[in-house]
């Protein structure tokens, strides 16, 4: 009955988020310039999906392979002892986690790149109905990206036999975990690279060297920078959730399997039952947002996202009673979770929005040039880590003492019902995501059709409503990464008990296990820099692709001419497919490489286990801090610009907007390519360690 329920409620949700499809699809289109606009784009972002997803089939079908040869000859007594098929369940969990990642991605993109052109169109008419196209579009990716989670790990659950051995089969099914988050790295990454070295080489020659507004139709790079919006921010971002769903519904069902002898299967499946509720919460949520023609769409979001809190925290009260024995302590824990998720995004707002001191401290510094800009901006993103740490903290210990008070030994459960309680509304968080680039897209489409402007008024409002919705749920994903790496760390150690009948400790005095612990730091670092360097590359060469066309056809500038958008489209799609594979790589072969090396460097003890566990938490506390400092630096960055332009300082064309530009680009990569991307390293190093954990032992 339980599976039944869960099953059941990821059913509704997908038919509802096609009936929300349904009805985007049914907005009208638009005038025929604005549909040639909006085809342009659908072309770019579908031919770029088309051939990265081509690439990352390819490496996982390898990887498949690799995984599939490794559990099935092993001699290793570690891995006999997991039971017949063990090769073909976990090679299959990978294939289709991977298989259900690529899919959460694709929905994302294919919903966004045609409700663009039906906002844009809705924004003629009406402020509630393009806000309700933008929403929805976005919902639709959600509710997908969680029922598929759901139904993915419950599916193989049930076909792996977990209703008669429930204590096993949760070890046997980490493979989708990993699937999922190997897709999810490299569709972050390709995604991110593309997005932010369209817009650099955008906002460098157009609104630096030329002169020109955002989205001017004359700037040969104006078509790649939306389609990026499209592929990083909807398809990237998609993937992303649905791998931290994923792997964090296996990591809760892991340590729900010490507590067997508490809660039976119930405690196995509570994070599967609570998750559930939170989506019948989002599609409420969803209903209630309304705004006025001359409301704030802002506060209809968070109208929404209150609605769906609160709606899910019933939830969530509903599935201790019923699974965990009415404990308001484990309820507890789990309001914590959500607590700690409306924090992130209070901090996070702080931090980026221009109404508050950080973001006006470096448009302030921009009045003297770019340097003082990056300093001020350098020191922001560094500020902004300690209050997001101490968060973090503050509810890995209420809800430690909260579980230890729950039940004897049931601490380390209490952290996995917070983390759960984070996640709760994730639906809905993806869905104010995929808001964002969507009325990005229809801000552009209006510009460049030339529509009246006060039809670009309303589309300025809700452009401004998806960059706060971006910045708060990417502060979002880093809380809910940071909890969930704790919770899948955990997971590992119990694996390794599991398998080996006795615990290990990371005692960083032992050599070998300190020098893991310094190897995952370094990863962060080098990763963070070959996504950067990523970015830099594929500018280049859009940077000189625009100055070409400007110098070679003068007419363009006059207006009189058409850039060919197609060549600059191409040029950052070959770029971003390049420059994503080896940073893909890395986070794969590293752990591997320390695990299996160190196994033979010491006779006694488990070094081989010990240094991969010391580099998965070292290089998880620094991929925490290294994703926040970029995330909320960089979207700090982004709204000192916009702050400028309001008209502040000059506004517009003066040379403090000018500096200001310049940050902004520098932020750019940091906030939508190593940023993000950081937060699937962090949960990918978990998961690959959790299916490999046999190998180092």
């Amino acid at each position: 009955m339980i599976l039944a329920l869960i099953f059941g409620i990821s059913i509704l949700s997908l038919v509802f988020a096609m009936m929300l499809a349904r009805y985007v699809l049914k907005g009208s289109p638009g005038s025929p310039q604005m549909q040639e606009i909006a085809n342009a784009i659908r072309e770019g972002a579908e031919a770029f999906v088309r051939r990265q997803y081509t690439t990352i089939g390819i490496l996982s079908l390898v990887l498949a392979g690799i995984i599939f040869l490794f559990y099935q000859y092993s001699s290793s007594p570690n891995i006999r002892d997991l039971g017949p098929g063990i090769a073909m369940k976990v090679t299959f969990a990978f294939l289709v986690g991977a298989a259900c990642s690529a899919v959460s991605g694709f929905v994302g993109m294919f919903v966004s790149i045609r409700a663009n052109i039906r906002t844009a169109a809705a924004a003629t008419t009406s402020l509630d109905k393009a806000l309700r196209t933008a929403l929805y579009g976005g919902a639709v990716s959600g509710l997908t990206v969680v029922a598929l989670s759901l139904l993915g790990v419950g599916g193989l659950f049930y076909l792996y036999g977990g209703m008669e051995d429930p204590t096993e089969v949760p070890l046997q099914i980490v493979g989708f975990g990993f699937g999922a988050s190997f897709v999810a790295l490299f569709a972050q990454l390709g995604g991110g690279i593309y997005t932010k070295a369209a817009d650099v080489g955008a906002d460098l020659v157009g609104k630096v060297e030329a002169g020109i507004p955002e989205d001017d139709p004359r700037n040969p790079a104006v078509i790649a920078d939306l389609v990026g919006d499209n592929v990083g921010d909807c398809a990237g971002r998609g993937a992303d959730l649905f791998e931290s769903t994923a792997a964090e519904n296996i990591g809760a069902m892991i340590l729900g399997t010490v507590l067997f002898s508490q809660f039976g299967v119930k405690g196995i499946l509570f994070p599967l039952v609570a998750r559930a509720f939170g989506l019948i919460a989002t599609i409420i949520g969803i209903l209630v947002v309304r705004v006025k023609e001359g409301g704030d769409p802002m506060a209809a979001m968070n109208r929404g996202y209150y609605v769906t809190t609160l709606l899910a925290m019933g939830g969530f009260y509903v599935a201790v009673n019923q699974l965990l024995g009415d404990n308001l302590y484990f309820f507890a824990a789990g309001v914590v979770g959500i607590l700690t998720a409306l924090a992130f995004v209070f901090i996070t707002q702080y931090y980026t929005e221009y109404k508050y001191r950080p973001v006006k401290s470096i448009a302030e510094a921009s009045q003297t040039g770019p340097a003082t800009n990056i300093i001020t901006g350098m020191a922001v993103a560094m500020e902004c880590t300690g209050l997001p740490v101490i968060t973090i903290c503050a509810a890995l210990l209420g809800a430690y003492y909260l579980g230890e008070l729950a039940l004897p030994n049931g601490g380390l459960y209490g952290t996995a019902i917070a983390t759960m309680g984070m996640l709760a509304p994730c639906a809905y968080i993806l869905a104010m995501d995929t808001f964002g680039p969507i009325t990005d897209n229809a801000g552009g489409i209006i510009e460049m059709s030339n529509q009246p402007e006060e039809i670009r008024v309303r589309t300025d409002r809700l452009d401004a409503v998806g960059n706060t919705t971006k910045a708060l749920t990417k502060g979002y994903a880093i809380g809910s990464a940071a909890l969930a790496a704790f919770l899948l760390f955990s997971a590992y150690l119990d694996e390794v008990k599991k398998i080996t009948g006795s615990a290990i400790a990371v005692d960083l005095s032992h050599v070998p296990t300190f020098v893991g612990a310094l190897i995952g730091a370094a990863l962060v670092f080098v990763f963070s820099a070959l996504a950067i360097r990523a970015v830099g590359r594929a500018a280049y060469y859009v940077i000189n692709e625009v100055r070409r066309q400007f110098k070679a056809d003068p007419g363009i500038m006059k207006g009189t001419s058409k850039p060919d958008y197609g060549r600059c489209v191409d040029i950052v799609t070959v770029g971003a497919l390049k420059e994503m594979v080896l940073p893909g790589l890395l986070p794969v072969v590293v752990p591997v490489a320390v695990g299996f090396t160190f196994k033979y460097l010491a006779s006694e003890g488990r070094p081989g286990a010990e240094a991969v566990a010391a580099l998965l938490m070292v290089g998880t506390i620094a991929g925490i801090l290294m994703a926040t400092m970029m995330n909320n630096g960089g979207g700090a960055w982004d709204n000192a610009k916009k702050f400028i332009e309001l008209g502040s300082y000059g506004g517009k064309g003066s040379d403090t907007h000018k500096a200001a530009v310049v940050g902004d680009t520098v932020g750019d990569p940091f906030k939508d390519t190593a940023g993000p991307s950081l937060h699937v390293l962090i949960k990918l190093l978990s998961t690959i360690t959790l299916v490999l954990a046999p190998l180092f032992l």
